[in-house]
């Protein structure tokens, strides 16, 4: 799928991001992580991603926070929330706030990819 997509991962488990990661540039997608809302801000003043993929619950600038600054200054295109599976009513509100899609947590790597796959060709 990509023609090089330029992705941007925010979450704070550094293992899982670490994994995903790998396995998104196994694929060919060109992928930045960033482990809470500040440093994902951070990069996204230097960078336009294709996609982030952002995680609602972190310390510090939450998910929620993110996706408000990502829509109001128009910091990427699209937007995947990750969420546990106790905060499905936040991720549902999330798509009203302008999130693209929501994967709840645990998710299999090939749901992640089918769910990118469908919202990058939107």
């Amino acid at each position: 799928m990509p023609d090089v997509q330029k992705i941007l991962l925010v979450d704070d488990e550094d293992t899982l991001r670490t994994l995903v990661r790998a396995e998104l540039e196994e694929r060919g997608f060109d992928v930045d992580d960033a482990p809470g809302g500040e440093e994902a801000l951070e990069k996204m003043k230097n960078t336009r991603y294709t996609l982030v993929i952002l995680d609602i619950k972190m310390p510090g600038i939450d998910g929620l926070e993110v996706l408000r600054l990502i829509r109001e200054q128009n910091l990427a295109d699209k937007v995947i929330m990750l969420t546990g599976v106790n905060e499905l009513k936040i991720a549902r509100d999330t798509l009203q706030l302008g999130a693209n899609d929501f994967l709840t947590k645990p998710y299999e790597f090939k749901t992640l990819l089918a769910c990118m796959e469908r919202v990058i060709k939107e």
